[in-house]
């Protein structure tokens, strides 16, 4: 079973596919007491993502997303959904090479924290990095006790690859970047 489904009851969706584990679509009955949906994002989805995300980036917590961000890397995202459909969390596993991948804007929406969504969230991509067979996911983060208490730890900025710094060259903290690299070997 998969760690993040570990502390939660788990009931198949009608929808879901058993044999393609990216199009599934779990039911989850967490400590806020209604059925929550874990499964990919959909196109639908881009706009509440987007407010979920840019919510705490106006707060300085996170890096913001354009719209055109969060369509472009959609295949990345994963999302929580409350009974009502609301998108409630997001979150991403952006694969860069072989053997690396960054777990990115994970947030959950105003009201929601401090339920547990963003963990089941972080442990469903830590899992999918998982099952591509990755030896480490890093991420950049103003948030490290969060990433520390899945098994992260710091690092300089310099041990992680060139590679992963493509993106920064758009990144508006780019050359005074302050946020906090961490990494997890799987």
């Amino acid at each position: 079973m998969p760690r993040f489904l570990r502390s939660v009851r788990l009931a198949l969706h009608p929808a879901q596919t058993i044999n393609q584990h990216f199009l599934r679509e779990y039911i989850l009955t967490t400590s806020i007491s209604e059925k929550l949906i874990a499964r990919k994002a959909r196109l639908r989805d881009v706009g509440e993502m987007a407010r979920i995300v840019n919510f705490y980036a106006a707060q300085q917590q996170m890096l913001p997303k354009t719209h055109l961000q969060l369509y472009e890397n959609l295949r990345d995202f994963s999302v929580i959904e409350d009974a009502e459909g609301r998108v409630i969390a997001c979150g991403a596993l952006h694969i860069y090479w072989e053997n690396l991948a960054e777990i990115r804007a994970i947030a959950v929406a105003e009201g929601m924290n401090r339920k547990g969504l963003g963990t089941l969230l972080a442990e469903r991509l830590i899992d999918e990095a998982r099952e591509f067979c990755l030896e480490q996911v890093f991420c950049f983060t103003y948030v490290p006790k969060f990433f520390n208490s899945l098994g992260f730890i710091q690092v300089e900025h310099s041990v992680l690859p060139l590679k992963v710094y493509n993106e920064c060259f758009q990144c508006p903290k780019f050359n005074k970047c302050d946020e906090i690299a961490m990494v997890m070997q799987l």
